[in-house]
């Protein structure tokens, strides 16, 4: 695993965390928040992957 692969999945999961803790609160703005967050995330964990099958590649 890459950096971004890490960095990625940490801010997905604490996207889903602000998300629900939004829907608890009764905050959109906090749910808004998380889903960004969650997308921000899963981008940056699709860059560590595209990443890292170069590097596989590239090994080969």
């Amino acid at each position: 695993m890459n950096k971004n692969q890490v960095k990625g999945a940490a801010k997905d999961v604490a996207g889903k965390v602000q998300e629900e803790a939004g829907k608890l609160v009764g905050s959109k703005q906090q749910q808004v928040k998380g889903l960004s967050k969650q997308i921000s995330g899963k981008a940056q964990k699709g860059v560590g992957d595209l990443e890292q099958a170069a590097d596989d590649l590239a090994k080969k």
